[in-house]
This record gives structure tokens, C-alpha cells and sequence, in this order.
């Protein structure tokens, strides 16, 4: 009898977005998360960063999904090196 090789599919939850939030003094926060709606709580309860804890409310202005926390990372500092206009031609590209 032949076995079957069985995989397991990460669980959903386990995808990685890299997102941009514009803080109240219009400054732009990048970031990377597995739980996108746990981690804009904590930001705007003041738990999450420094930066933004004294520049809230924050509100999310960009997300891209990520296959894994690795490329999150990669395309976080990609982001993060874009000058403000890059940030903005890129967040321009969802609307």
C-alpha cells in the first residue's frame, strides 16, 4: 500500500501585510503585521510604536499582502527608503 504525503496549508490568519498609516500630523507611519485590524487598536490606543503614540489618531492609508513575513520585511524597507512623494505616488496607486 502506497502512503500519500500529506501538507498542511498555513492558516489564514498567517498572511503578512506591509501597511502605511498618515498620523494626525500628517506623518506616515510604515509597518508590517499578520493581523491587520489588532494592530491599528493598538496603535491608536497608544500600544503599538512610539512614533505614533504621540501622533494620534492614526488612520490605515495603504496595505499590500505579503506571501510571508520575510518579503513583509523586504517591501517594508523598500517603503520606508521611498521619499514622501514615492510614499505618496505609491499610496495614490490604490485609489
Amino acid at each position: 500500500m502506497q502512503q500519500e504525503q500529506i501538507t498542511t496549508a498555513i492558516a489564514s490568519d498567517q498572511h503578512w501585510l506591509v501597511y502605511i498609516l498618515e498620523c494626525s500630523d500628517g506623518t506616515f507611519y510604515t509597518g508590517i503585521t499578520n493581523h491587520l485590524e489588532r494592530r491599528l487598536r493598538q496603535h491608536n490606543s497608544g500600544h503599538a510604536s512610539r512614533c505614533t503614540r504621540s501622533r494620534l489618531p492614526v488612520i490605515l492609508i495603504y496595505q499590500e499582502q505579503c506571501a510571508d513575513r520575510s518579503r513583509a520585511l523586504a517591501r517594508e524597507f523598500a517603503i520606508k527608503s521611498l521619499t514622501r512623494t514615492g510614499k505618496q505616488k505609491l499610496i495614490a496607486t490604490i485609489t
